[in-house]
């Protein structure tokens, strides 16, 4: 994503002396209003460690039900899945996805939402009866114990024995090379899918085991492994961004080191809390690349409840995401529990969507007179809380849609309320003196190489299709100023 466009657009700068002319057109003004973008948006989770929701835990509601009211709030945006490898695999050579799977995929495409998914190797959720690893990986690969459930666990087997698979075994690592082959080959062309996060060492996939010791002799082969893990993840993946978490290097795995690969190479970055993060994670995201997206979540308070304390440090959590530069925030399982909160709180959401990620609008557009031709000149305004998550691309079509000229800025510009500026050099229009009446300016996000999404732009002159109309004059038109 660090790399310049090959059809990158001029951005300056734009000195007086280059013109013959120029006059503002349009000063496009912000809105509140969500906008259901690529790279951003509030996260239902279909599916996480302990499963679906707590009613369909329960039996009170089925799974095809709980997807559904799930997908059909309106603030949702993206559905998510984090479920056990077994869970996706239950036998060598091919996929065995669990329902919820499906029922995700086909809500996101009736509704226009998107998915994005973790599989974990490790889950302290059903252990120890239960691992994360299917079946036949266990007949294969050692499971050691690296400790106890702790008293306070509210996993429900507090005191239970916790295994994790020797990751460094050479079956482990032939079947991780096929899981992830297999995952890629299945989701990585899906237009559907938003994000997927990287498959990490230990509990849930966040690359860590508390304070248990990991199932390595040492350090450097622990790093290693993840190393190279992480290394063919990011060579198999071709069009889905991966998502590194950036837990600090609790439990001795390479953690510094995998997440400098990952976000090296373009990842996105996530972390699993907010308040009760340590310096460190915070700096993380203090100083990440513009271009890469932060996928935030927060544990703590996932059920929404409606007491004052509750609904207080909610909305101090969901404050302090934006202050990490989120892009998206996780709403987790309670269909129910969302809809009263939202219903009783409908600010607070309102307040997470207007800024979440990044807005971009064009703040000015210019028309100027130039080398016997006409251009215009866009300030992109960006009113969120991140950088554009990839390389934002502008084109200009005619009134009636034809292509007209476009190209890219800088990856992750603009930067979180900043502006950029580009030049749309036009071709010559069917008017007198080759004039055009207007151009319509369209936003599309480049997430990977030929990998674009459309972007609504975040203002009020906004059109249903998310486009922008610019009006145009004919050249020599006494609006043009110059030597002013």
């Amino acid at each position: 994503m660090t790399e310049r466009a090959s059809d990158a657009l001029d951005q300056g700068p734009f000195g007086t002396e280059q013109d013959a002319g120029w006059r503002t057109t349009l000063a496009a003004r912000p809105t509140d209003a969500p906008r259901r973008n690529p790279g951003l948006g509030l996260v239902g989770y279909a599916w996480e460690e302990g499963g679906p929701s707590l009613a369909a835990r329960e039996g009170r509601e089925s799974l095809d039900r709980h997807v559904e009211k799930l997908s059909s709030l309106p603030f949702v945006d993206v559905l998510y899945i984090r479920c056990d490898w077994r869970d996706v695999q239950a036998r060598p050579g091919r996929l065995d996805l669990a329902p919820v799977w499906r029922l995700a995929r086909d809500a996101a495409a009736s509704r226009g939402l998107r998915i994005a998914f973790r599989v974990m190797m490790s889950n302290t959720v059903g252990q120890p009866g239960r691992l994360a690893i299917p079946d036949f990986l266990q007949d294969l690969v050692p499971c050691p114990v690296v400790g106890r459930m702790p008293a306070r666990s509210a996993d429900g087997g507090a005191g239970a024995e916790l295994r994790e698979p020797a990751y460094g075994h050479p079956a482990f690592q032939a079947a991780f090379r096929e899981l992830t082959e297999l995952l890629a080959a299945e989701f990585d062309g899906d237009p559907l899918v938003e994000f997927a996060d990287l498959m990490m060492y230990g509990f849930w996939g966040e690359g860590h085991t508390h304070t248990f010791p990991p199932p390595f002799p040492d350090f450097a082969s622990a790093r290693d492994t993840f190393l190279a893990m992480t290394a063919l993840q990011l060579e198999t993946w071709k069009r889905v961004p991966l998502a590194v978490n950036t837990q600090p290097d609790i439990s001795g795995v390479g953690n510094r080191e995998v997440q400098a690969l990952a976000v090296g190479a373009g990842c996105w970055m996530r972390t699993d809390s907010v308040i009760v993060e340590e310096p460190e994670q915070v700096d993380t995201f203090a100083r990440r690349p513009a271009a890469a997206a932060a996928v935030i979540e927060d544990g703590c308070h996932r059920h929404y409840g409606l007491d004052p304390a509750t609904v207080e440090e909610i909305e101090r959590t969901m404050g302090h995401a934006l202050d990490l530069g989120a892009n998206y925030w996780s709403l987790w399982t309670e269909a129910d529990a969302l809809a009263a909160w939202h219903e009783q709180h409908p600010e607070a959401f309102a307040r997470m969507r207007a800024r979440l990620g990044y807005r971009v609008r064009p703040a000015w557009v210019w028309q100027r007179q130039r080398g016997g031709g006409m251009e215009i000149v866009a300030a992109i305004a960006n009113d969120g809380v991140a950088g554009v998550p990839g390389t934002l691309r502008i084109a200009a079509e005619s009134p009636d849609g034809q292509p007209l000229c476009g190209g890219a800025l800088a990856a992750g510009h603009p930067h979180a309320g900043r502006l950029r500026l580009a030049a749309l050099p036009l071709p010559a229009g069917p008017g007198p003196a080759g004039a055009w009446p207007a151009v319509r300016l369209r936003a599309e996000l480049e997430l990977a190489s030929g990998v674009r999404r459309a972007v609504g732009w975040a203002c009020v002159e906004a059109a249903a299709d998310g486009s922008v109309e610019v009006p145009l004059a004919p050249p020599g038109d006494a609006s043009f100023r110059k030597g002013v």
